[in-house]
């Protein structure tokens, strides 16, 4: 079971005025629990920043009439098997696919996988949403 720490901070109220603000927008509960997301938000940045290890997403829409694309897309993911943890395809309409890529590894070469797919001719859209690979 995890143990709760309690601590107080001093800010300034303009900034705490608008940090109750964006609670309300995105409907937190509490403060402490908007703060724990930043933190874990910054915690990750870091992760990425240093070249730890990252899960995430990588989420991508393409015209799969474009010559090769479809092949190339395989060899690339391929090439990056120790990353990839699993794939789901989707069939947009007859023209565009929707590709999610379940990654997990070290961040330079998730971004790495990320870059490389991006920069296809054929590739319409791709995302990346990072996560840590740790509880």
């Amino acid at each position: 079971m995890s143990e709760l720490y309690r601590f107080g901070i001093s800010l300034e109220k303009t900034l705490i005025d608008a940090f109750d603000r964006h609670i309300e927008a995105q409907h937190y509960k509490s403060r402490s629990e908007a703060l724990r997301d930043l933190i874990r938000e910054e915690l990750i940045r870091k992760q990425w920043t240093e070249g730890g290890t990252v899960a995430g997403a990588i989420v991508m829409t393409y015209d799969h009439h474009k010559r090769e694309l479809v092949n190339l897309l395989l060899d690339i993911q391929h090439d990056f098997q120790e990353t990839i943890i699993s794939t789901q395809h989707v069939h947009l309409d007859h023209h565009h696919c929707l590709e999610i890529i379940a990654v997990k590894g070290r961040a330079s070469d998730v971004e790495k996988l990320a870059t490389t797919l991006k920069v296809q001719v054929g590739v319409k859209h791709l995302s990346l949403s990072i996560s840590s690979s740790a509880g």
